[in-house]
């Protein structure tokens, strides 16, 4: 027995040489080099898992201003979402070696057991060594299909990461426009607790009416009110901007800064914009990505029509002449279910079909994208403008007005209280239109394919 499968081992040799030949062949491909380049940055070492909860430690020095470009770092940096596209990645490029590889190859062992013992007969077994080789350019399109699909991952990561860049930025703008919101209300209470003791001044004198005294109260528990939904509301931009960090919701947060400072605007007109968008955009990259996989899908069902073949290498003792006991064979299979593979074919080119209408419709879709931010950018900057030097100054000697004509008796207390009132709603107007200057600037860059907050 032991002999027998030294000399079936030899026989088998020249079989297993083709088989390696086979596989090394397809080591240098032009799609071996871009697996390799596409694992190249996912050697150093990553986390793998999204990030603990902060138990105590603190992302940001307490003496500092909250900035934006740290805010967009950090939660670059820690949203587990990030690790979630990363690991897809991660994946997809993992499947180019398992859609490339050969099979198994497949040792077959025989013996004809009452022939071993008997004197009537020699012993007989047979050896045999196959391997499956799939018709020629059917791995070259697997791998391709796998590769274009790992690079669509990589561009959905980048989409991501652009996503969460954009709410970040965003609610940086809310949580100063919050923050400002909060010291407005306060500077406007102190203006109206004067104004009520003036009221109760000028009553107490006989130079006015209850009516004042009671306008000022409710003008006083008006603003009250009004900072308690202030205050609610910064609570919950805490919150959202703490989930977006991955870490407790009551985690305390640097404070804003003193003022919103206004991004500076794209100088290039909106024409050249949308084709730097069109050039830069990962959702049209990973889009172009798709198409390209679904392009080796095609070529790759169209190749099903063409029969696959096995190289078998056996040593077969049923032969009592040596000679002809060692022999090596080819198996093909016979495509004969044309009706499965038609259909195949049909389905793969309605998928490409697919892949590259969504590609237009994605190229529509950022156009109007980077059209209307440029638009809503433009049109923000101007009502910033119209209100910080026309509006606030004109509301601002409205309530000068208002305070001495009160003061001599030409009006009552109730146009006082309607100054105040509309310069307060004037001031929260203009941080308001600088809060909206750097969501639109925002979406802009969003638009662009830029990440926000790391260039303005």
């Amino acid at each position: 027995m032991r002999a027998a499968l030294s000399r079936g081992g030899r026989a088998l040799r020249s079989a297993c040489l083709i088989g390696l030949a086979g596989w090394l062949g397809a080591c240098q491909t032009p799609a071996s080099l871009r697996y390799r380049n596409l694992t190249s940055d996912l050697r150093s070492p990553e986390a793998t898992a999204p990030r603990s909860l902060e138990s105590g430690r603190a992302l940001f020095s307490e003496d500092d201003r909250l900035e934006r470009r740290a805010l967009v770092e950090t939660v670059l940096d820690r949203n587990p979402n990030i690790a979630v596209a990363r690991q897809a990645r991660r994946a997809a490029v993992a499947r180019y070696p398992q859609a490339t590889s050969l099979d198994d190859p497949m040792l077959g062992i025989g013996v004809a057991p009452l022939s071993f013992g008997s004197h009537q007969v020699d012993g007989a077994s047979r050896f045999d060594l196959s391997q499956r080789f799939p018709f020629p350019g059917k791995r070259r399109l697997r791998g391709e299909a796998a590769l274009s699909e790992a690079e669509a991952a990589g561009d959905d990561l980048e989409s991501l990461r652009l996503e969460l860049a954009t709410l970040a930025c965003q609610l940086f703008d809310d949580y100063v426009f919050a923050a400002r919101a909060l010291e407005i209300n306060e500077e406007h209470g102190m203006l109206l607790a004067e104004s009520q003791r003036t009221a109760l001044a000028r009553y107490a004198a006989g130079q006015d009416s209850k009516q004042s005294v009671l306008q000022a109260e409710m003008a006083v528990t008006r603003a009250s009110y009004e900072r308690t939904e202030l205050e609610s509301q910064a609570s919950l931009i805490v919150r959202r901007i703490n989930a977006l960090l991955h870490r407790p919701a009551d985690g305390s947060l640097p404070a804003a800064p003193s003022e919103l400072l206004i991004p500076s605007g794209p100088v290039d007109p909106v024409d050249a914009l949308v084709e730097k968008a069109l050039a830069e955009r990962p959702e049209l990259g990973a889009a172009s990505a798709r198409t390209d996989a679904a392009q080796a899908r095609v070529a790759l069902a169209a190749r099903e029509f063409l029969p696959d073949f096995t190289l078998i290498g056996a040593y077969d003792r049923l032969w009592q002449e040596s000679a002809l006991q060692p022999f090596v064979g080819v198996q093909l299979n016979i495509p004969l279910a044309v009706g499965r593979r038609k259909a195949a074919l049909e389905e793969s080119r309605a998928e490409l079909e697919g892949t590259r209408q969504r590609r237009l419709a994605l190229e529509d879709d950022v156009r109007l994208a980077v059209e209307s931010a440029a638009l809503r950018l433009q049109q923000s900057r101007k009502a910033e403008l119209l209100v910080r030097d026309r509006l606030l100054p004109a509301a601002a000697e409205q309530i000068e007005a208002a305070r001495s004509a009160y003061a001599s008796g030409i009006s009552s207390f109730l146009v006082l209280i309607d100054a105040l009132r509309e310069f307060h709603e004037i001031e929260l107007g203009h941080q308001q239109a600088l809060a909206q200057i750097g969501r639109n600037r925002a979406e802009l860059d969003r638009a662009l394919g830029r990440i926000p907050g790391l260039t303005w």
